[in-house]
């Protein structure tokens, strides 16, 4: 007995070590900065000002619930700036405090910023569809939860060529948003056998909507096509390419039939109790940047239960490694490229108010997944982090 008592002591002791150490206490930071859009031509429903954060609350809430067991805590600490200095500058005291983790909602260059600012620091992409990141400046302490613009128009791209939607008619926006959309399209067309019979760059600066509605059939008229391919991303013309073609055909890119990262429509596989959730928490509809804020608290989330440590270089090295256990409510496993950082997900193909299909179409054959028959894969890409760090 004597000899026992001790040995009881030690692992009462040892146990109870354990279990201080397994109580975690997970910061994450919201960055955002979202640039003034400018007036547009058409009355434009408005993307929600709080999209992305209203995501990223749900999802420590989600991981609030099931990180008590294990006695995790999840904290939300978001910064919002009106320029990407501004927010740069948030970001450095967030990081001054011992945050590590961060969920940015931002341009491209704002993102950039932050990713050379904060070098010790993991960030998830929730606001840039920039291919660039993904293929030619893929910063080592970056990864993707919104799809890219190549990921998107492939999603379309695909589904035309299912249609057999053979030739289409383009209309690329003014901006340089629109301008990286359309080469999207472009490259899309070229992959899945789409011929872009005409391209008619929208530049007309009168502000008279009903002008542009007459001007429509006009404007879009050409060699015959059977799909119109619009290139608008801030809408400012293309809500108004859907009937008033010349042809009577349909519209489909960023207006008309739309590949997006998350939509309403999207019930299947569970979402329609996600759907609930968010609603219940925001008093409206999950969008994009909703979705791929939440699913990047929850890939931190996931990480920490495997890894019982929020170290964000581990965390990263387990999310490229494809071992990270990942749901997102798509009817897949979703995982992260390991040679740029990119979730892989299925890609919701909408109008308005339905779901019309979901890419990757059946029949387009990967040899490692079809989830990477949309987007760069590895071999279009110059990028590596597995291999160098970025």
């Amino acid at each position: 007995m004597r000899t026992l008592l001790p040995c009881l002591i030690t692992t009462l002791g040892l146990l109870a070590t354990g279990v201080a150490q397994a109580a975690l206490d997970i910061r994450i930071g919201y960055l955002e900065h979202t640039p003034e859009r400018g007036p547009v031509l058409s009355n434009v429903i408005p993307e929600p000002e709080d999209a992305g954060l209203r995501g990223a609350e749900l999802a420590i809430a989600d991981s609030n619930s099931t990180g008590r067991f294990l006695k995790h805590s999840y904290r939300l600490e978001s910064a919002e700036a009106a320029s990407g200095a501004a927010l740069l500058e948030r970001a450095r005291a967030l990081h001054a405090t011992g945050l590590r983790l961060f969920v940015v909602n931002a341009p491209v260059d704002s993102l950039r910023q932050l990713a050379a600012a904060l070098p010790d620091s993991l960030l998830f992409n929730a606001g840039s569809a920039d291919d660039a990141l993904r293929t030619d400046a893929c910063a080592s302490n970056v990864l993707h939860t919104l799809p890219s613009r190549a990921m998107l128009a492939d999603a379309l791209g695909q589904f035309l060529a299912v249609r057999k939607w053979n030739r289409a008619l383009l209309i690329p926006g003014p901006t340089e948003d629109d301008a990286a959309y359309a080469d999207a399209l472009r490259r899309a067309a070229k992959r899945f056998g789409v011929k872009i019979v005409a391209e008619k760059p929208w530049s007309f600066d009168n502000d008279q909507r009903r002008s542009a509605q007459a001007e429509m059939p006009l404007f879009t008229q050409t060699a015959e096509y059977d799909v119109v391919l619009v290139a608008d991303e801030r809408g400012d013309f293309g809500e108004y390419v859907p009937y008033h073609t010349w042809y009577p055909r349909p519209v489909a890119g960023t207006q008309g039939l739309t590949p997006t990262g998350w939509h309403k429509t999207v019930e299947t596989y569970g979402a329609a109790q996600l759907q609930k959730r968010f609603e219940e928490h925001a008093k409206r509809w999950m969008n994009d940047r909703d979705f791929a804020a939440w699913i990047a608290v929850r890939s931190v989330a996931a990480a920490v239960g495997r890894l019982k440590s929020s170290d964000p270089a581990a965390i990263r090295q387990l999310a490229l490694s494809g071992e990270l256990p990942l749901d997102g409510f798509k009817g897949r496993k979703l995982s992260y490229r390991d040679w740029n950082g990119q979730l892989r997900q299925p890609i919701p193909v909408v109008h308005p108010r339905a779901l019309v299909t979901t890419s990757p179409q059946d029949g387009f054959l990967h040899p490692l997944t079809d989830l990477d028959s949309l987007g760069f894969d590895r071999p279009e890409s110059r990028c590596n982090l597995a291999a160098n760090g970025g």
